[in-house]
């Protein structure tokens, strides 16, 4: 993967993915791109023309119809074209009209069969394929629908993160969870990650916090929905942004321009008080299992359940306040000493 030969290998500095949730009209598309224009690190105006809605009734795109008007606005503007698709008609749609890059939503990488059929559908063409992640948090997923694409032959592919759906995302539509795309530029080295801070935040205010944040972990680029006149959209109004806003969004961002680190004796320094600090994490993990796992055993010698909520509730509630008193973050603690608990418990059983 390190050496694919991606439609964004050249492209320097943090890459910019922008336009409406959905091509409402000729007028709405051509004037979104012009308003666009100019906008800093820019690279690709999108817009979806098939969308998929959860009930029916709801606007679904304009489906073709949207793509001359398209090719128009880059004709204008000479940005790249980015759209969604979501079934073989639509990949083959878009290779026809030229179309420079596709991405295959959320919705639709959750099915190994349409994956297969869309690869087919790609195999052999030059466009650059974007995969969002799945709806659920499933790594194991998504990094299934890059396979299948890989192995169909296509060799420009990127990853964008739009979040996972979950039962409590406040304040966000979807939360970022972002351990998962960190491993998934852990397993995939080369691959372009993207981040899509729109569909993570459901609310323009929230915008440039998760941007910000995407950059720092390294991220690509960034795909952020734009319109015109996004009160008046016909989809998704709350996270959408004006092109002023988004000009406004991008130059308020700290971008860092280098891609590796300098290797002076500060940072080397850190890093090696971070490697060993990190060993003695594990050596201590390992000690505590092993207290645990005694504990299992005496607990069988005495006819006791692994599990004591008591103990469990007392145990926690004393780690958290001197997480507190160390200014640690108590929700990252808790999860961290559940994932304990819960080998623990595993060593006991």
């Amino acid at each position: 993967m390190a050496n694919q030969n991606n439609c964004i290998s050249n492209v320097p500095g943090p890459v910019l993915i922008a336009g409406p949730c959905a091509a409402e009209s000729r007028k709405q598309i051509l004037e979104t791109a012009r308003a666009l224009t100019g906008t800093p690190y820019l690279y690709a105006f999108r817009a979806g023309l098939w969308k998929p809605r959860t009930r029916p009734g709801e606007f679904e795109g304009v489906g073709e119809k949207g793509l001359p008007w398209l090719i128009e606005a880059r004709d204008m503007t000479n940005l790249k074209l980015a759209v969604e698709i979501a079934m073989p008609a639509h990949a083959e749609a878009c290779i026809k009209a030229g179309i420079d890059i596709v991405w295959i939503g959320a919705r639709t990488i959750v099915s190994p069969f349409i994956i297969d059929e869309i690869a087919s559908a790609l195999s052999g063409g030059e466009l650059c394929v974007m995969v969002k992640n799945p709806v659920n948090p499933d790594l194991d997923l998504w990094v299934g629908g890059i396979e299948r694409l890989k192995k169909a032959g296509i060799k420009s592919l990127a990853a964008v993160h739009r979040g996972f759906d979950a039962f409590s995302s406040k304040p966000y539509r979807n939360i970022p969870l972002w351990e998962i795309p960190i491993e998934l530029m852990r397993i995939f080295p080369g691959l372009p990650v993207f981040c899509d801070p729109s569909h993570i935040c459901g609310r323009r205010d929230l915008l440039p916090g998760i941007a910000q944040q995407a950059l720092n972990f390294g991220m690509r680029g960034l795909m952020i929905e734009s319109h015109i006149d996004p009160d008046h959209a016909l989809t998704d109004i709350s996270q959408q942004i004006t092109p002023d806003e988004l000009k406004r969004l991008i130059a308020g961002l700290d971008i860092k321009t280098g891609n590796t680190a300098t290797e002076d004796n500060r940072l080397v320094k850190y890093r090696t008080s971070i490697d060993e600090l990190d060993g003695q994490i594990l050596e201590l993990l390992s000690k505590r299992m092993q207290i645990s796992r005694l504990i299992g055993e005496y607990k069988k010698e005495i006819n006791l359940r692994p599990f004591q909520a008591e103990r469990w509730s007392s145990v926690i509630h004393n780690r958290l306040e001197k997480a507190a008193a160390l200014k640690l973050n108590k929700d990252f603690i808790k999860r961290l000493f559940d994932l304990i608990h819960l080998e623990s418990l595993r060593k006991q059983t």
